[in-house]
């Protein structure tokens, strides 16, 4: 952590103890709580006693997260409610307004804007499920109170997509804070853009506005062990306070005191299932969490898992899903369409004259997962040998198949019913003009491993070379400002793909097809990837079948319910059907 310079040091001293939690307010700003729409932010400072703050703390609606805010004294508070509350294990970090300089505008491809109010509020709380923090109450009132709270939103320019979100809060509005402070909270950036910077224009765009109020500082609240986030709330010029937080021991936060190091160590596919067995009562052993392999029992019943595949899945299904071209002989037999397909390398005359027939092929490992040893779009006989050969490094039987063109959808299907739909993209990135292609595929790579847990990122291998090689580009070149550029075919979340919700628009003609995909395979949990012209229409091909989706892709979907309803039933009646939700501080 960086060491505060003197100048800063001895403004901080400066300050008097009640804005760092440790002094009491005039009798006219005392007990003063703010609704801020997933919660109620309680500023401790202002209550009189310990005691009142643990009261309050303990009204908290349900579904909701209340925040206690410089807590002068934490342990006596905890001390009041040890079963009920716990210190929240987050940083306080500061800004002095005085200090802060503009940062030097660029094109980044997106503008920040106030928040269009209720308009904006399905996208913004779209994003905050994405994120698995508590989404915003339409009936807080937001305009009522706009001295109170600000709300900014970043906005694709090319769409007017609202992409990213963060909410400020005035204290000298919300209670006349005689050391003139604000504070920063719930900022978010949907994990699927590809504009970089997006996080740091919403927080430089909302310190700029409170310096304009003649704020003098503006404080966030940042999990210990978010290292990106902390080095970027530094270069900025944030410096760590000594201030604490309090919240109630809800299941919105149990992460946060709950967690096992083995559960922090488990990937999201295999988290997200963990915790909702966790809150139902189930009993969890985690055998490899490096792997994702863990054992959820009840009632004298136990059930082995790797993520969403268990011990429900036969053998015979997993050997179906694990060779593509059984699969696809399995569902084009019980008339399902299927892309036209043939086993490649038998000879050369025959895989040419495949390809000469589409026109366009897609090459793939008869075994394989996580899209490995892919090359899709194929169209020269030049292309043809290495990407077979490409293929059997990862299969020795290696499959040629016909191009089809349109949305590339991943339906869940969980026993009998959808549990979500979600069409994925390729990754793109997106020319400012000044940096070359391979910088702007770096950043974008870190951004999507940083946004998926390190499970996503874009290798510089050869299957990207070519597909920039196919748009007129080297990676060395300088992509023009605000052109965008496909860098690969594929549309795998394990190598950049983006993921776009789509469950409430899918065709039950879609949806159908997917349902009968998993019954022919027998299989209880599986995801069905399709190529589609529109997820409302009725064309599709099946691409194949994959037997332990990741569920964690499909959020706020429940899917993880979904799963745990079919493994252990008996559970569902004891269950809010309410959408688990987790986290709501600065990212």
């Amino acid at each position: 952590m960086k060491t505060p310079n003197a100048r800063s040091r001895t403004r901080l001293e400066r300050r008097s103890s009640a804005s760092l939690g440790g002094g009491r307010m005039a009798e006219k700003n005392q007990n003063a709580v703010l609704d801020c729409g997933w919660g109620r932010l309680i500023f401790a400072h202002t209550f009189s006693d310990a005691d009142a703050v643990a009261r309050e703390l303990l009204r908290e609606r349900k579904d909701t997260r209340d925040i206690a805010f410089y807590v002068a004294d934490p342990h006596v508070v905890l001390a009041r409610a040890p079963q009920d509350l716990f210190l929240d294990p987050s940083d306080t970090y500061r800004l002095w307004l005085s200090d802060y300089r503009t940062g030097r505008r660029r094109n980044r491809g997106f503008v920040i804007t106030p928040a269009r109010l209720p308009d904006d509020l399905g996208d913004i709380n779209r994003i905050y499920l994405a994120r698995r923090m508590v989404p915003l109450d339409p009936n807080t009132g937001f305009t009522a109170r706009a001295q109170r709270r600000i709300l900014l939103v970043a906005r694709d320019e090319p769409t007017d997509a609202v992409i990213g979100v963060v909410m400020g809060i005035d204290h000298v509005a919300a209670f006349d804070d005689p050391e003139g402070g604000s504070s920063l909270w719930s900022l978010a950036v949907d994990p699927q853009t590809p504009h970089p910077g997006v996080g740091e224009a919403l927080t430089r765009q909302l310190a700029e506005r409170f310096k304009a109020r003649g704020r003098a500082f503006m404080d966030l609240s940042v999990m210990h062990d978010n290292a990106d986030a902390i080095a970027l709330y530094e270069k900025l010029g944030f410096q760590r306070v000594p201030v604490f937080a309090v919240k109630t021991r809800n299941r919105i936060n149990e992460r946060l005191f709950t967690a096992t190091e083995s559960e922090a160590e488990l990937n999201p596919y295999a988290a997200i299932i963990v915790a909702e067995a966790r809150r139902r009562g189930i009993g969890v052993e985690i055998e490899d969490a490096a792997r994702g392999f863990f054992t959820l029992e009840l009632g004298g019943r136990a059930i082995r898992c790797r993520e969403s595949l268990s011990d429900l899945t036969s053998a015979v299904a997993m050997s179906l899903c694990d060779d593509k071209a059984a699969t696809r002989r399995a569902l084009t037999d019980a008339g399902l369409a299927m892309p036209d397909q043939a086993k490649a390398g038998e000879s050369a005359e025959a895989d040419l004259a495949f390809l000469a027939r589409h026109g366009s092929v897609v090459v793939k490992p008869a075994r394989g997962e996580q899209g490995r040893g892919i090359t899709v779009g194929i169209r020269s006989p030049k292309e043809l040998a290495p990407a077979v050969a490409h293929a059997r490094e990862v299969c020795d039987t290696v499959l040629i198949e016909e191009f089809v063109g349109g949305e590339d959808l991943r339906v869940v299907v969980i026993g009998d019913e959808v549990a979500a739909a979600a069409v994925r993209r390729p990754p793109e990135v997106t020319g400012n003009g000044t940096d070359t292609i391979e910088s702007l595929i770096r950043r974008l790579s870190r951004r999507r491993e940083a946004a998926t847990q390190g499970e996503s990122s874009i290798p510089l291998d050869d299957a990207t070379q070519a597909c920039i090689a196919a748009q007129g580009f080297d990676p060395s070149d300088v992509l023009p400002a605000g052109k965008k550029l496909l860098v690969r075919r594929t549309a795998n979340l394990h190598t950049g793909g983006t993921i776009t919700d789509v469950t409430a628009k899918i065709s039950p003609v879609l949806a159908q097809a997917a349902l009968d995909a998993a019954g022919v395979i027998g299989i209880p949990v599986a995801g069905i990837d399709m190529i589609v012209p529109s997820v409302d229409g009725r064309d599709y091909r099946i691409i194949e079948v994959n037997e332990r989706p990741g569920l964690a892709n499909h959020e706020p979907q429940p899917t993880a319910e979904k799963f745990l309803d079919l493994l252990f039933p008996q559970t569902v009646s004891n269950l809010s059907r309410d959408r688990h939700q987790t986290g709501n501080d600065t990212p």
